[in-house]
């Protein structure tokens, strides 16, 4: 069946035009809730995902501080699409595509397409020091977040434990790699943790000795946003009690110690716990799609698309999120321009389009081109301290915070977890406290 449109005979006959959905996060989500509500009664869609959630990535570091649990950002994939009665989901992993058969590979079977969507995200990355990973988790998964609080909260108890002055020094400095607003966002709350939250809970160590340190290799933090903006970030982050390290370069990591050159200068941080935020890369599924339709990846592994979002070559194959690079956003030369970023809120956009557009064809319909609405960037610092960059306007303080605050309530997926971290997001401006400071698994924290 051609991608452009359905036969009515086809229709007539029961038979089903087959879009598959690969990966269940904002792009992949939204072009599915875009499918089905389009109601097209000869589709079949089928959503293949690793797990069987729905995980809003931008609230991980929350979960990791302990200022939520793990459900309130997360939703159930079938919970969420339950209306849609011509939407399967199936919990599996993608192993490979054969665009000549149209069919997707499974661990356990072969799913036939007519239309592929391909909205597998990213991953971290360490720029070629993959060893690194054990001693410095990166925040990218719910199983980082958990892995993070952890690390977090056994550094304290260790710290209460340890009577050698140098060695509980140690225990109670953290140091978080990468200045970009995940980073900012990881230290603002571990420093607010630390010298609000438990503050008064422990009685040998001290939580004002407690150092929260943001290494970050370019010369500003926050890169994207403007002077004004980044200064601001700086100040307030300097009053939580965070120092920041900016040119500072990650030469190794190893158990208990960073290595960092900054400013000409060798120097060597003693810290027990060390996090990763520095970068994030395409999933490994680029690779393997680039060479079996032909496709081109940018430096950073992302498919190059077409102004449809379908790979050339392909009209039927569509990548959306943070594997698609796409730069037909502006009417600047083609060498100059930039693709979009992996935001939540581009992914988003280029979901739902992608749903509509397949829906459109399917209804011999019209498609509008895409156009993109930059909806600007927001980075909190701690309660009542953010920046915000949105276009026409620039916010920093209460405001930046308040938008912040009711930007991730409208965009959280499902009704209850928009209730439950309302409820707790006030619970913890008024009390100051944390509900889920849980340590979950052992063993003890490394001596």
């Amino acid at each position: 069946m051609s991608m452009q449109q359905v036969p009515d005979s086809a229709a007539g006959a029961g038979q089903k035009f087959r879009v598959v959905i690969v990966g269940g996060g904002f792009g992949g989500l939204y072009a599915a809730k875009a499918l089905g509500d389009a109601r097209c009664e000869a589709l079949e869609l089928t959503l293949v995902d690793k797990r069987n959630f729905h995980l809003f990535q931008p609230l991980l570091y929350q979960v990791a501080s302990g200022a939520l649990s793990a459900g309130d950002i997360a939703s159930p994939l079938r919970t969420i699409l339950r209306k849609y009665k011509n939407i399967s989901i199936l919990m599996d992993e993608v192993l490979g595509i054969d665009p000549q058969n149209k069919t997707v590979q499974l661990r356990d079977e072969q799913l036939p397409y007519d239309a592929l969507v391909i909205a597998a995200g990213g991953i971290h990355q360490y720029f070629g020091n993959d060893q690194w990973q054990p001693e410095a988790p990166s925040l990218k998964t719910l199983e980082d977040a958990l892995e993070i609080r952890r690390r977090v909260f056994s550094a304290f108890e260790a710290a209460e434990r340890e009577k050698d002055p140098i060695k509980r020094k140690a225990w109670q400095t953290f140091v978080i790699v990468g200045g970009g607003p995940t980073g900012v966002e990881l230290a603002g709350t571990l420093s607010e943790l630390a010298h609000v939250t438990l503050q008064d809970q422990f009685n040998r160590c001290r939580m004002e000795d407690t150092r929260i340190i943001l290494l970050e290799a370019a010369p500003k933090i926050l890169s994207v946003y403007s002077t004004d903006l980044i200064d601001h970030a700086v100040l307030q982050l300097e009053k939580l009690g965070v120092t920041v390290y900016t040119g500072a370069m990650v030469k190794d990591i190893r158990p208990g110690e960073v290595c960092i050159e900054r400013h000409g200068q060798a120097e060597v941080i003693e810290a027990g716990t060390t996090l990763w935020t520095a970068g994030v890369k395409s999933s490994p599924l680029g690779m393997m799609i680039s060479e079996k339709t032909g496709a081109s990846l940018d430096r950073g592994g992302r498919l190059i698309v077409n102004a449809d979002f379908s790979l050339p070559g392909h009209p039927e194959i569509f990548v959306v999120g943070d594997l698609a690079h796409y730069a037909h956003h502006s009417k600047q030369p083609e060498q100059d321009k930039t693709p979009l970023p992996g935001l939540a809120s581009v992914a988003m956009q280029e979901g739902r389009y992608v749903g509509r557009l397949i829906a459109a064809r399917l209804k011999n319909q019209r498609s509008e081109p895409f156009r993109y609405v930059d909806k600007g960037t927001l980075a909190i610092i701690g309660n009542n301290a953010a920046v915000g960059d949105l276009g026409a306007f620039r916010l920093k303080g209460f405001s930046a915070w308040f938008v912040w605050l009711f930007i991730h309530i409208f965009y959280l997926i499902g009704f209850e977890n928009k209730i439950l971290v309302l409820f707790q997001w006030l619970w913890n401006y008024f009390t100051r406290g944390r509900s889920a400071c849980l340590i979950t698994r052992y063993p003890e924290p490394r001596q």
